[in-house]
């Protein structure tokens, strides 16, 4: 599903969410220079921060979940440092909670007139085997089937990692939902086969406009 893009710029007048995975395997060092999946975690969000700020003064939504979560509304680049100070890697993949919150969030403003004319695009990264898929693509799905049009709510899951179950389930998201009952496709996933050579920050950056 691709997000409408207006003479080329990024898509104005749209919220943007991002759902970081803080579980244990998220301490994991996937590079020759040493560097956690955190670490690069935290230089990818300050970029896509930097990024948004330039579309949206009003900041991104931050969350981090492993068995619960945590939101962080409004979130400008010097409010990444605080957060990754304040949370280190722990626990296991939740990822249903969290996903919910964000977005019954998003028609809750709807219904009240706080939504941005042009939408939401969610983005998560996680690394490991998520708890409960089946959750997971239920909450999709009613989301899906509560949009007006595609374009207005777009979610994108990158995995990091090699965590093959995880990866399973993401094809199955990418090719299954509208086959499963989903309204629309919103769902775009991105495994580690597709991402190559990209860095972290050029994949959340590429999934802004994707």
């Amino acid at each position: 599903m691709d997000v409408l893009l207006e003479g080329g710029a990024v898509l104005r007048d749209r919220d943007y969410t991002l759902i970081l995975d803080k579980s244990q395997s998220m301490s994991t060092s996937d590079q020759a220079n040493g560097k956690s999946r955190w670490d690069i975690m935290q230089e990818s969000t300050l970029a896509l921060a930097a990024q948004c700020e330039q579309f949206d003064p009003d900041g991104i939504t931050v969350y981090l979940f492993a068995d619960d979560f945590k939101r962080y509304d409004s979130t400008t680049v010097n409010k990444v440092a605080q957060i990754f100070q304040e949370n280190q890697p722990g626990g296991k993949t939740k990822l249903a909670p969290v996903l919910k919150d964000a977005t019954d969030k998003y028609f809750e403003r709807r219904a009240t007139e706080r939504a941005k004319p042009n939408g939401e695009t969610i983005i998560v990264v996680t690394a490991g085997e998520v708890n409960n898929p089946r959750a997971v693509k239920q909450i999709i799905i009613e989301a899906a089937n509560q949009l007006e049009r595609d374009e207005e709510l777009a979610i994108s899951l990158i995995q990091v990692g090699a965590n093959q179950e995880a990866t399973e389930f993401f094809k199955v998201l990418d090719n299954e939902l509208q086959g499963a009952g989903a309204k629309f496709d919103i769902c775009n996933t991105i495994t580690l086969e597709h991402i190559g050579d990209m860095s972290l920050t050029d994949v959340l950056l590429n999934a802004i406009v994707d």
